[in-house]
C-alpha cells in the first residue's frame, strides 16, 4: 500500500502516462498512426491512473486470491470508465467519449476489457514492485514536489481543456474569435484539431441544450437526490434490517447528523451510472452487474474507511463465503437483487419525479443539500479521525481537537456507531 498521499498522487500520475503509452502503442499497431486519445493535452488517460491508484490500494488487502484480484480490477476498470465518461460528457458539452474510441460489438468491448484488466493485473505484479522501490528510493521532499508540480500542470490542462471545449465548439467559433484573445483563439484552435484528428466527427451533443426541465436526462443535479434519497432509504432500510434481525435498534447513518448513509448513496450513483443502460435488456444481465460490481464496491469502501479513517465499520470474518470479512457472497446476491430492483422499479419513477421539481427551487435545494452534506461529512471525518488518534494520544494539542473531545468523545462516537472498531485493534486480534 501506498505510505502518504502525495506518493498515492505520484503513482496515480505515473499510471496515467504508462496507460496515455499503452493507447498509444495500440494505436501504432492496429491503425498505423500516432492518436493522442487522452482528454487532456498532457500524455495522460486519467482513468487508467485513478484505475491503478485504486488498485494499488485495495489489492494488497487480497493477499495471493487472484481471481479476486481480476474481478475486482475488471470491475474497477468498468466504474472509473463509464463514470469519467459520464463527467466529460457533462463538463464538457460533448457525446460519450467512450462511445468514440470502443468498438460497436458489446461483446467484443467486454473482450478488449477483461484483457486489458489481465494486462494490468499482470503489470501490478510484475512491473509494480519494480516502480515501487524506485519511488522509495527518492526523499521524501522530492516525491512531494513532483507530486505538486505534476498535479498542478494537470490541473491547469484540465481547466484549459473545460474552457476549450465549452467555448471552442465550431458552431460558436466566430463568436470566440471576436471575444477572446489571440492566444486563446490559437489554444482553442489547437485543442480542437487534436481531438478531430483523434475522433473524427465529434461534435457537441445536441441533448445538451439547456431545458426548461430540472435536472433533465443524466446530470449531476439528478445524481445529488439519487444519492441523497438512496442515503435516506437505505439508512432506514438498514436500521429496520437490524431491528428484525438483531432485536434492537441501531444508527446506520455514516453522519453526524441525519439518517444518512453513504454507502448506499454511492452505491445507487454507481449502478445508476454503470447499469442504466441495462433497462431494457434481461434481468440476469442487471442482476449479474448488480452482484460483481454491488460486491467490490462494498469491498472498496470497506478498505476506503479503514485506510482514511483508521476504524472499520463491519467485519463479515464470522460469516460463511466471506471476502476478506469486508463482503461475502450473500451479500453480493442481495446487491443483485437491489441492482434488478433498482434499475427495473425504483429508479425510473424517482427521476420523473426529480424532474418535476420546479427548475430554481430545485437549484437553490440542490446546492443547499450540497453544502449540508459537505459540512456533515467533513465534521464527521474530524471526528472520526480524533476518535482513532485518541486511543493512542487522549490529550488534546490544539482548540480543535479540544472542541471533538468535548462534543464527540468516545462514549458519543461509539453509540452513535456501535459496529465501529478501530482497525489496528482489528489487526491484533486476527
Amino acid at each position: 500500500m501506498v505510505s502518504s498521499g502525495w506518493e498515492w498522487i505520484l503513482y496515480l500520475l505515473l499510471y496515467a502516462f504508462f496507460g496515455w503509452m499503452g493507447e498509444v502503442l495500440w494505436h501504432a499497431v492496429t491503425d498505423r498512426r500516432f492518436v493522442h486519445q487522452g482528454f487532456l493535452n498532457l500524455p495522460l488517460d486519467l482513468p487508467y491512473g485513478i484505475s491503478w491508484a485504486i488498485m494499488i490500494q485495495v489489492l494488497p488487502t487480497m493477499g495471493r486470491n487472484y481471481l479476486m484480484q481480476f474481478v475486482f480490477t475488471t470491475v474497477v476498470l468498468t466504474v472509473v470508465r463509464s463514470l469519467s465518461g459520464f463527467l466529460l460528457r457533462r463538463i464538457s458539452h460533448m457525446d460519450q467519449w467512450e462511445s468514440q474510441r470502443t468498438i460497436p460489438q458489446s461483446w467484443m468491448v467486454w473482450a478488449g476489457r477483461l484483457l486489458i484488466a489481465g494486462g494490468m493485473l499482470l503489470c501490478y505484479h510484475v512491473f509494480h514492485p519494480l516502480l515501487a522501490a524506485l519511488v522509495l528510493l527518492l526523499p521524501k521532499l522530492v516525491v512531494k514536489l513532483l507530486a505538486i508540480a505534476l498535479g498542478s500542470l494537470t490541473v491547469l490542462d484540465f481547466g484549459l481543456m473545460v474552457y476549450a471545449l465549452r467555448h471552442g465548439v465550431p458552431a460558436q467559433a466566430m463568436e470566440i474569435r471576436s471575444q477572446t484573445s489571440a492566444l486563446a483563439q490559437r489554444l482553442t484552435d489547437r485543442i480542437w484539431r487534436r481531438l478531430q484528428r483523434a475522433y473524427p466527427g465529434i461534435e457537441a451533443d445536441p441533448t445538451l441544450e439547456k431545458h426548461y426541465t430540472f435536472a433533465q436526462g443524466m446530470c449531476l443535479d439528478k445524481l445529488v437526490w439519487v444519492f441523497v434519497i438512496s442515503a435516506l432509504l437505505g439508512d432506514i432500510l438498514e436500521t429496520l434490517y437490524c431491528r428484525l434481525v438483531g432485536g434492537n435498534w441501531m444508527s446506520r447513518s455514516s453522519v453526524l447528523y441525519g439518517p444518512f448513509s453513504f454507502v448506499w448513496g454511492l452505491g445507487a450513483v454507481v449502478l445508476t451510472v454503470t447499469l442504466r443502460h441495462l433497462a431494457g435488456k434481461s434481468d440476469r444481465w442487471v442482476f449479474l452487474g448488480g452482484f460483481v460490481i454491488g460486491g467490490a464496491y462494498e469491498y472498496f469502501c470497506s478498505v476506503f474507511t479503514e485506510l482514511v479513517y483508521g476504524v472499520v465499520f463491519w467485519d463479515y470474518s464470522s460469516m460463511p463465503l466471506n471476502i476478506g470479512g469486508r463482503t461475502n457472497v450473500l451479500f453480493c446476491f442481495f446487491w443483485g437483487i437491489l441492482a434488478v430492483v433498482w434499475i427495473k422499479v425504483l429508479y425510473p419513477p424517482m427521476e420523473r419525479s426529480i424532474e418535476k421539481l420546479p427548475v430554481v427551487a430545485g437549484k437553490v435545494l440542490t446546492w443547499a443539500v450540497v453544502i449540508f452534506l459537505l459540512c456533515d461529512a467533513a465534521l464527521t471525518g474530524a471526528a472520526m479521525l480524533r476518535y482513532d488518534t485518541r486511543q493512542d494520544r487522549p490529550e488534546a494539542s490544539n482548540a480543535v481537537e479540544t472542541f471533538l473531545d468535548s462534543a464527540y468523545d468516545d462514549d458519543y462516537m461509539e453509540s452513535r456507531w456501535p459496529n465501529m472498531k478501530v482497525a489496528r485493534t482489528k489487526d491484533q486480534t486476527e
